[in-house]
C-alpha cells in the first residue's frame, strides 16, 4: 500500500494562509525599533495622546468625546489653512491648475468635519450638562485657526483681534492673515492679469476688511458662465470656490442643529447667545458675486 505523501511544515511565507485564526507575521516585516523610527515616533503619539486631560472631577466619560471632537477638528482646521494659504499663493503666481487641487484637498476636509458633527451629536443635554461647568469661558468662537480660515477666504473682521490679545501666537498668525490679499482676492487679481475686467476699486481695495458684494463684478462673470468652454479655466475656478462656500455653510448649519440638539438656547460657554449668534453667521457669505451672477444667467 502506497504511503501518503507528507505535509510540508508551517512557514512564514507571506502566502501561508491564516492558522487558528492568527495571520503569521512575515519575516521580512521589521519588529525591532531600537534604533529605527517608528510609526508612533513618527507621529509623535506620546505627544499626541497626552494631550486628551479631562478636568472634571471625576472624570466625566463624556468629557473625552468633548475633548477629541474639537482637538480632530483644530487639527483638521490646521491642514485646511495649509492649503487655502498654499492655493492662495499659487493663484499669485498664475498657478492654477496645482491651486486647485489644493482647494480640492480642502473640500474632501470639509465634508469629514461635517460629518464630525454627527459624533458630537451623540453627547445628550443630560451628559453634557454633567461636565459643561469645568469648561469655563473656553468656547469655539475663540479658535484662531477657525477665523483664520475665514480672513483667508476674504470674511474679515478686525475686532476679532482683541479676542487673542493674550495669545502672541494666535495674535500674529490672525494679525498677517488680516493684512493678506484672500483667496478670492488673487484669483480676481489673477483674472485681471487674464484680460478679464476686473474694476481697478477691487484690485486697490483695503484687504483688512470685509469683502463685500461688488455689483460691477456680477457682468464679468456673467460672461464667463455664458460661454464656459471659452473660459473653462476661470469657469472652473468659480465653481470650486462656490463649493468651498457651500462646503463652510452646512458645516456651520451642522454646527448650529448640534448646538441647538444639545443645549438648546442656553448662552455660550463664551458668553455669546449661542444657537442665536451661530444662526447669524449663516448671512456671511465669501463669494457674493458668484451666487449673484446665478440670476443673471438665462433659462
Amino acid at each position: 500500500m502506497a504511503q501518503p505523501a507528507e505535509q510540508p511544515e508551517p512557514s512564514d511565507d507571506a502566502e501561508q494562509p491564516v492558522i487558528g485564526n492568527t495571520r503569521r507575521i512575515e519575516a521580512s516585516v521589521v519588529t525591532d525599533f531600537s534604533d529605527r523610527m517608528s510609526y508612533g515616533g513618527y507621529l509623535d503619539l506620546p505627544t499626541l495622546l497626552s494631550a486628551q486631560r479631562p478636568i472634571s472631577r471625576p472624570e466625566h466619560h463624556d468629557e473625552l468625546l468633548f475633548i477629541i471632537q474639537h482637538q480632530t477638528t483644530e487639527l483638521w482646521l490646521k491642514l485646511v489653512l495649509h492649503e487655502l494659504e498654499t492655493a492662495r499663493d499659487l493663484l499669485r503666481a498664475d498657478q492654477l491648475a496645482p491651486a486647485l487641487k489644493c482647494i480640492a484637498r480642502v473640500k474632501h476636509i470639509q465634508r469629514t468635519l461635517t460629518e464630525q458633527w454627527s459624533v458630537l451629536a451623540t453627547l445628550t443635554p443630560t451628559e453634557y450638562g454633567q461636565f459643561r461647568g469645568v469648561l469655563g469661558n473656553a468656547s469655539g468662537f475663540q479658535s484662531y485657526q477657525y477665523r483664520a480660515v475665514e480672513f483667508v477666504l476674504g470674511n474679515k473682521n478686525e475686532r476679532m483681534l482683541q479676542v487673542f490679545e493674550a495669545d502672541p501666537m494666535a495674535s500674529a498668525m490672525l494679525e498677517a492673515a488680516l493684512k493678506t490679499p484672500s483667496l478670492y482676492d488673487e484669483f480676481l487679481r489673477l483674472l485681471a492679469r487674464a484680460g478679464y475686467a476686473v474694476p481697478d476699486e477691487v484690485l486697490e481695495r483695503d484687504v483688512t476688511t470685509a469683502w463685500t458684494f461688488v455689483p460691477e463684478l456680477v457682468p464679468m462673470f456673467g460672461q464667463i458662465y455664458a460661454n464656459p468652454e471659452e473660459h473653462w479655466a476661470a469657469y472652473e475656478t468659480c465653481e470650486e470656490l462656490v463649493d468651498l462656500e457651500d462646503n463652510f455653510q452646512l458645516w456651520r448649519f451642522r454646527h448650529l442643529k448640534t448646538v441647538e440638539r444639545i443645549i438648546g438656547s442656553k448662552t455660550g460657554t463664551g458668553g455669546s447667545s449661542g444657537a442665536t449668534f451661530l444662526k447669524r453667521a449663516l448671512e456671511l457669505t465669501f463669494f457674493p458675486e458668484l451666487y449673484a451672477v446665478r440670476t443673471e444667467i438665462p433659462g
